[in-house]
């Protein structure tokens, strides 16, 4: 039996988080992360619209701070997603964190959006 790598695994992990979320039929926030950025992406139930999105790329967030692959940026980007949903009327989604531990930056990004108002 041969193992799979680490990119596959997470693979695997986020392919049943999504299979559940798409059963709860909600908005679902997907966040991304690379070694220098993080991104956030908020979809309608059956995946096929971008309602909100907000990435360290955006010029709010690369103004505060410079290197954007750390935590402070992650939140950052949880926060400017919470506001960009609000505008859209979105409060309440599932939480899709792609097969990424929930740590650091992720956690950062969730805990940011929960204080901006969103529920998930």
């Amino acid at each position: 039996m041969a193992t799979l790598s680490k990119q596959e695994s997470r693979i695997r992990r986020s392919g049943r988080t999504r299979h559940h979320i798409r059963t709860l039929g909600v908005n679902r926030l997907s966040v991304f992360r690379s070694a220098n950025n993080i991104y956030a992406q908020v979809f309608t139930p059956c995946g096929a619209t971008v309602l909100a999105a907000a990435s360290t790329l955006d010029e709010e967030i690369k103004s505060v701070d410079n290197h954007c692959g750390n935590a402070k940026a992650a939140a950052l980007t949880g926060a400017l997603l919470a506001k960009r949903c609000k505008d859209a009327g979105i409060k309440k989604l599932a939480f899709d964190r792609s097969g990424y531990r929930y740590h650091g930056r992720i956690k950062a990004l969730a805990d940011a959006a929960r204080e901006g108002g969103l529920e998930f």
